[in-house]
């Protein structure tokens, strides 16, 4: 008997991916020399194994943070934002047929400590999305601006300031990212998500990855977002599986990085935490994290439940409506009715409540 296969005809939408680990290797190479960034090396299949996951490199969640340090430096401009930003939409769109896509971004991570002009950065970015959604006007797109655990308040801050300015010109959603860090609170952010939407904007967060299923309480208590980027560690609780039940928070679950980094040590335990989550009611997607960086796209993710019998084919149908659903972005067609509508041409609207000067 066949095994199910998912029609490719069939439209995706894609929530949680990184801009960082979306690029192609080829297209960051461009970029890079066009930059004069000194490379450690001139080799190129040298550069893609310091960019990408690659067969001999150490698989734990620290060592695919260390892949940022490259990915970063090189997208550390302006043009290099524009035209990453371009590259993986239109990439996603051939690849997957994904006509919905959230690529997030920390732009302070992209402005050389101060050096780039933040505006200049998320302009470009709208750029690079703009260029791209005129290519191909099936997909509708929207940029997410990451927090970090490990800025301070302060800076925090002026990223969700920006979020605000920019959110009727393609941003449409801020997110809290980062490793584990003793002295972040979630409830720290309290104020600065609620001011985020009340501009209109969403809210997703990372939790429940490498902290556990009390990370995920604490956040969606906290912070009140209606998705949680990851969230695996949640089954470990019934309680906080009924909780995000009950307040319909979605899951952005990203199979193959949580593989890669082994927060799930193998694929029984993957199984183990999916079907959690399928008998429990949780809603949840799936995404890639970093389709490039990690080798997998998001067809190739569904292919990987599909094949082990993680899900059926009617499950990851569900995931992919459920997708559809809590997505920050417009769809591509007229009439539709999705929080954070992307609006283009509308001129940037001024901060609202958060008084952080730049």
């Amino acid at each position: 008997m066949p095994r199910p296969r998912l029609d490719p005809h069939t439209p995706l939408t894609e929530l949680h991916v990184h801009l960082g680990a979306a690029v192609t290797p080829a297209v960051m190479w461009g970029i890079a020399h066009a930059q004069g960034i000194r490379l450690p090396s001139k080799d190129y299949w040298a550069f893609r194994d310091l960019i990408t996951v690659g067969r001999r490199r150490r698989h734990t969640f620290q060592g695919y943070l260390d892949l940022f340090h490259w990915t970063e430096l090189i997208q550390s401009s302006p043009l290099a934002v524009e035209r990453s930003v371009y590259e993986v939409i239109g990439g996603a769109y051939r690849k997957s047929n994904i006509t919905r896509i959230e690529l997030r971004f920390n732009p302070m991570k992209r402005n050389r400590g101060g050096e780039q002009d933040l505006d200049h950065i998320i302009a470009a970015a709208v750029r690079g999305m703009d260029r791209a959604v005129l290519e191909y006007p099936q997909v509708a797109a929207g940029l997410i601006l990451c927090l970090d655990r490990g800025f301070s308040r302060e800076l925090n801050e002026i990223i969700a300031t920006k979020a605000i300015a920019w959110r009727d010109r393609g941003v449409v959603a801020i997110d809290i990212a980062g490793p584990e860090e003793p002295r972040f609170r979630f409830s720290d952010y309290r104020e600065i998500f609620a001011a985020c939407r009340r501009a209109g904007l969403g809210a997703t967060v990372h939790a429940g990855e490498t902290g556990g299923a009390d990370e995920v309480r604490e956040a969606v208590e906290a912070l009140e977002p209606t998705r949680i980027g990851h969230g695996i560690k949640s089954t470990e609780d019934p309680s906080v599986m009924a909780m995000l039940r009950e307040r319909d928070v979605v899951l952005e679950v990203c199979p193959t990085s949580n593989l890669h980094t082994r927060v799930l040590r193998d694929v029984p335990e993957l199984r183990h935490v999916m079907r959690r989550l399928v008998d429990h009611e949780v809603p949840f997607t799936i995404s890639t994290d970093g389709p490039e960086m990690l080798g997998s796209h998001l067809r190739d993710e569904m292919a990987l439940l599909m094949r082990h019998e993680i899900l059926s084919l009617d499950e990851v149908q569900r995931s992919i409506e459920t997708a559809h659903r809590a997505t920050f972005v417009r769809a591509a067609t007229p009439n539709s009715e999705q929080p954070g509508d992307v609006q283009r041409g509308h001129r940037a609207a001024a901060p609202i409540e958060l008084e952080v000067e730049v």
